[in-house]
């Protein structure tokens, strides 16, 4: 399997994904699943600073990733797939396909409506739903912020 992580992270490519995971797991691309970062060019230019040389960045929107997802899978690129949110990791699992998968969720910060369940994850109904949904489609959902972190059934955090 080349998609070495499913991670959702609202930051996207940052320091915890790059370094933390991407040291651990020796990605040679990063593949960002998200409709308005692949829609904002100027917006891509700063996440592909955040890249180690030689690693490169894909930004798709989730109607084409899901198409591309199994081609991704098949190809020998070591890849970390990346969503901002967990709506759009379950999108892609419902068009997509990822049955047998295991879904990171990292950093998943405070906003309007959300619950903290972890330091690092705050999850509010919709989230909720979507994770049920992932959960219901044979997708393994761990929280872990880091790599050396011992990760965490998210099934045993939800309400």
């Amino acid at each position: 399997m080349s998609i070495l992580l499913y991670r959702v992270d609202e930051r996207l490519i940052h320091g915890q994904v790059v370094v933390g995971w991407g040291s651990r797991l020796q990605p040679n691309r990063y593949l960002v699943v998200d409709d308005a970062l692949a829609a904002s060019e100027w917006e891509r230019d700063l996440y592909k600073l955040g890249l180690p040389p030689g690693v490169e960045a894909e930004f798709i929107p989730v109607s084409e990733a899901i198409s591309r997802l199994d081609s991704w899978r098949s190809n020998p690129t070591p890849s970390i797939l990346l969503t901002r949110d967990v709506e759009s990791m379950a999108r892609l699992a419902e068009g997509g396909g990822m049955v047998g998968e295991t879904v990171n969720l990292g950093g998943i910060h405070h906003g309007r409506g959300k619950q903290q369940v972890l330091p690092y994850l705050f999850l509010d109904d919709e989230d909720v739903r979507c994770l049920r949904l992932l959960a219901g489609r044979g997708i393994d959902v761990v929280a872990q912020d880091l790599p050396g972190a011992t990760p965490r059934a998210v099934e045993s955090l939800l309400p």
